[in-house]
């Protein structure tokens, strides 16, 4: 006959263990010890063990929270397109050049491959400097798009945008619709 298991849900391990010392009378083991023998029967390595897991499996149960933009970031990025959506100038800080170059990624075509001469024209319509190279070169570099060795192929590396670049893409794409 085989046996069918019997669940066993204890609330709090600590008046469980305290039970079980009054049931087993004098010769109880202390209670740090009949409470490791229980986390360790209920497949920890000790007590520890399980309130880190117990705890664990708390936090990773909750919703994740969004994560909140930099608004100041946002900000500054923002200050470097005009009024349709067209960059203005090669911003000087590093932070306000990377959610640039997110803006203009937003604006390649997913999932296509393009041609240096396309990935140019799509760069130029979207900035007023007039220097697509640096701009090409630089999102390769940062991971936005790949190319081919000789050149001949660019495309745009699919990934979540930071919730700052989010943000800058999102306000930049209504200034855009204006256009």
């Amino acid at each position: 006959m085989t046996k069918s298991p019997i669940p066993l849900r204890v609330d709090d391990l600590t008046h469980f263990a305290r039970a079980m010392s009054r049931q087993l009378g004098e010769n109880s083991p202390s209670h740090l010890s009949l409470m490791n023998m229980l986390a360790r029967s209920a497949g920890f390595q000790n007590v520890q063990h399980m309130r880190a897991a117990t705890a664990a499996a708390r936090r990773l149960a909750q919703p994740a929270q969004p994560a909140m933009a930099d608004a100041r970031t946002v900000e500054r990025a923002l200050h470097q397109f005009d009024a349709q959506g067209r960059l203005r100038q090669w911003p000087s800080k590093r932070a306000t050049q990377s959610l640039a170059l997110w803006a203009l990624w937003a604006t390649l075509p997913a999932g296509r491959a393009l041609s240096e001469r396309q990935v140019n024209d799509a760069l130029a319509a979207q900035h007023l400097f007039d220097d697509v190279a640096t701009l090409r070169r630089t999102m390769i570099a940062e991971g936005l798009m790949t190319r081919k060795s000789d050149g001949s192929e660019y495309r745009r590396i699919e990934q979540k945008p930071s919730p700052e670049a989010r943000t800058v893409i999102h306000a930049l794409s209504r200034r855009r619709q204006s256009r």
